[in-house]
């Protein structure tokens, strides 16, 4: 068996993040959002085939070393919009897996769709189905799939991990473009269920929807929250306090002082402190380097990333190659306790969140004492000049 992951798309809701970085390659703690998944299924396939079109020459980059045993083949979307527009093309005899890049899912239900007989789609109730695709079915079988009813129909939101045959292939060469002038799958799949006995497994766990940016911590919480024990593969100094779990990677080390409050994970060739206060599931990437006096609370840094001295950043997300001098401040709470709106693409999105943070993106340099209002966005390689009020 073999499994398709649909991984063309740039994300526009995730940006500035997807700017520089596909959304399949967004870092979840220790783990691209697609070595997540790829993690759950390379074990029970003969064949990983991506379809890539969004800078394409980043995925082989970042998944050959983990993945150089496994038979990945990379497949170029052609210029069709659409879903089904993009395994067009892919000639896979028998069943096949197909899965969307959007989530992460738990093992177990990745398994034991691949492992079934037949043909099935992965679904979950929701309460809200005016934002999915909504399976109508009889006895757990698919009768249609509605995309974002206006009206209720049911309840069972589909997930986009489905188990086909090759004859949905001649059903994607035939279906028409939809109203967004795109070949969609849920087209493919309502003319599939019209010839095919197709089944609804709904899922038995978790899983991570990551749509927007406010979702990058949420997901890296929801893996951190899950630590039991810690990994220490380097050095500790004296006077360092651990209260919770923490995974420390070879070549980082913890100076005297540091004191960490909650799950956090820290990657290698990266030095924290002295006298540093880590809080509430931050994760530290490559390279970094969190001088003293500095308290960071739920905040995802990546790679190459300096935090010079008495900076207090909660609730945010600082990428590459970033340099932030002495006194920088965030805001992340709104004090009339109102919900934090952010416009995505053009239309003013609810959070439902109170806290909320900066994004700070590739190449950026803070002078000292900058400080920052709450959901503001840092583009790339802008320089902060001291005592700015980023607003």
């Amino acid at each position: 068996m073999k499994a398709i992951i649909l991984a063309a798309w740039e994300g526009t809701r995730l940006k500035p993040i997807t700017n520089t970085t596909p959304k399949p390659l967004i870092k979840i703690v220790w783990k691209t959002i697609i070595e997540h998944n790829l993690e759950s299924i390379y074990k029970d396939v003969d064949e990983i085939i991506i379809v890539v079109k969004y800078l394409k020459e980043k995925f082989p980059e970042i998944l050959w070393n983990n993945y150089k045993w496994t038979k990945i083949t990379y497949i170029t979307q052609a210029d069709e919009k659409g879903t089904a527009a993009a395994i067009k093309n892919i000639n896979i005899s028998w069943d096949f897996l197909l899965l969307n890049w959007d989530s992460i899912f738990n093992k177990w239900d990745l398994e034991k769709i691949i492992n079934l007989k037949w043909y099935w789609a992965l679904v979950q109730e929701t309460t809200t189905p005016e934002k999915y695709g909504i399976f109508k079915e009889k006895d757990w079988k698919a009768l249609e799939i509605i995309e974002k009813p206006k009206e209720f129909v049911w309840n069972l939101a589909n997930l986009w991990v489905y188990k086909f045959n090759d004859s949905i292939y001649k059903i994607v060469d035939s279906i028409p473009l939809s109203p967004r002038w795109e070949y969609e799958i849920t087209d493919a799949i309502n003319q599939f269920v019209r010839d095919n006995e197709f089944n609804l497994l709904k899922i038995n766990w978790d899983f991570i929807d990551i749509g927007y940016p406010w979702d990058i911590l949420s997901a890296s919480s929801y893996f951190l929250n899950k630590l039991e024990i810690s990994e220490i593969n380097w050095k500790i100094e004296e006077n360092v306090t651990i209260k919770w779990n923490v995974i420390l990677e070879e070549w980082a080390v913890l100076k005297s002082g540091t004191y960490i409050e909650w799950n956090c994970y820290i990657w290698k060739n990266t030095t924290i402190g002295p006298n540093i206060f880590l809080r509430l599931n931050t994760s530290i990437w490559n390279n970094c380097k969190l001088w003293a006096n500095n308290e960071i609370k739920n905040t995802s840094i990546w790679d190459n990333t300096n935090v010079a001295h008495l900076s207090y950043i909660w609730d945010s997300i600082i990428w590459n190659n970033v340099n932030i001098w002495w006194g920088f401040i965030t805001a992340n709470l709104r004090h009339d306790w109102n919900n934090i709106k952010v416009p995505v693409k053009w239309v003013l999105t609810d959070t439902w969140l109170h806290k909320l943070w900066i994004i700070i993106w590739d190449n950026v340099k803070t002078w000292i004492k900058a400080y920052s209002m709450p959901w503001r966005v840092i583009e790339n390689d802008t320089m902060v000049m001291p005592w700015e009020m980023i607003k």
